[in-house]
């Protein structure tokens, strides 16, 4: 079972909502990612056929169903809120879409069963929504999705409104579920970290556009632009604009560093250095780090990270630490940077150089 996107596009009252997408999506598991306002929504809800394009067509299994309503396709719509029937008991709400497909009632107890034990609710079967935990509810949504065992799985932002921990948790168990399911299942997220994380192939979506698609951790350690490393980035990847001639790129802080390695075919030009948060550091060990000075904005400690917000000449810098570290408002500091991490970004946009594949646990 596939499904082909033949550039599809969505205007509303003269606004575009989605500029033309062509995609073909085998079973497996497709992350959408982009940030709210992107358009993932909006596509998917034209993958389910609850809205139609305004041009183009989308195809399922070989069947043009552009036309066709979302009660006619094989499809489960999983969305952000627990949405469950507060009248009826986890079972019964997980069997619903069983029951209006006319299935046995031996048929429905087994299915309902399995897949509420797929999701570790069965123990909940006779309580009412109201009765539940938030994580137990969209686990019910989940499940009475899955048991219609559709050809097409949306889940649009599921775990947005769990905490971090049902979060986490949710996130190995769904992607253990997919898995196992011979379906085209369409994951969105706003978080790179969960794109990461859900694995599977991801598509970068910003302003109604996919801007690149391919394995996930391909496009995150390939990012073919600079929008694209931006939302592939939690914080977005530091950008800062150099000026590169013969073998050494000088940056506005004053740090001139010598291109070595993967570095080491830019010609002479202007262009963005970008390095993620976790290869910026305020420490260097080994001593032998580039580095420029900075004064501290905001220190944003996370969980086992601290994230230090800093400036240097006017330009707005993230470093990610691990561990948790105070740091004084204006404090100052030193920054050092790892140049086997730096990606080149040309005066396009576009990618010009990237780091070599970290090792398996490198980072």
């Amino acid at each position: 079972m596939s499904l082909q996107l033949a550039a599809v596009e969505k205007t509303v009252s003269g606004m575009v909502h989605l500029h033309p997408v062509t995609a073909t999506l085998e079973p497996g598991l497709h992350v959408l990612l982009g940030p709210t306002g992107s358009g993932k929504t909006s596509l998917m809800r034209l993958m389910a056929g609850l809205d139609q394009p305004t041009a183009g067509r989308i195809v399922q299994k070989g069947e043009d169903v552009t036309g066709k309503p979302v009660r006619q396709r094989s499809v489960a719509f999983v969305y952000q809120q627990f949405i469950n029937y507060p009248s009826l008991t986890v079972f019964e709400n997980i069997a619903s879409p069983l029951r209006l497909s006319g299935r046995s009632q031996a048929e429905i107890d087994a299915k309902v069963r399995e897949t509420a034990g797929l999701l570790h609710i069965d123990h909940l079967l006779d309580r009412l929504p109201a009765e539940l935990s938030g994580g137990q509810q969209q686990r019910t949504a989940i499940a009475r999705a899955l048991v219609k065992d559709a050809d097409l799985l949306l889940l649009d932002e599921p775990l947005v409104n769990l905490d971090y921990k049902l979060r986490e948790e949710l996130r190995a168990e769904l992607r253990a579920l997919f898995e196992r399911r011979d379906a085209v299942v369409v994951y969105s997220t706003t978080e790179p970290l969960e794109a990461l994380t859900m694995g599977g192939s991801v598509m970068v979506m910003f302003e109604g556009r996919i801007l690149q698609a391919g394995r996930t951790t391909e496009v995150y350690h390939h990012p073919a632009s600079q929008t694209v490393s931006g939302v592939f980035s939690d914080p977005p990847m530091n950008l800062v604009g150099v000026q590169v001639v013969g073998d050494i790129a000088r940056f506005p802080q004053g740090l001139e560093l010598r291109l070595d390695h993967h570095l080491q075919g830019l010609s002479d030009g202007t262009y963005h250095f970008g390095i993620r948060a976790p290869h910026l550091s305020l420490r260097d060990p080994a001593g032998s780090r580039p580095s420029f000075p900075a004064e501290v904005d905001l220190a944003d400690i996370s969980g086992s990270e601290t994230f230090v917000h800093v400036h240097a000449q006017d330009i707005a810098w993230v470093v990610q630490e691990e561990g948790v570290h105070e740091h004084e408002l204006g404090q100052k500091v030193t920054v050092f940077l790892d140049p086997s991490r730096i990606y080149a970004f040309g005066a396009d946009g576009g990618l010009q150089a990237a780091p070599p594949r970290p090792i398996p646990g490198g980072g």
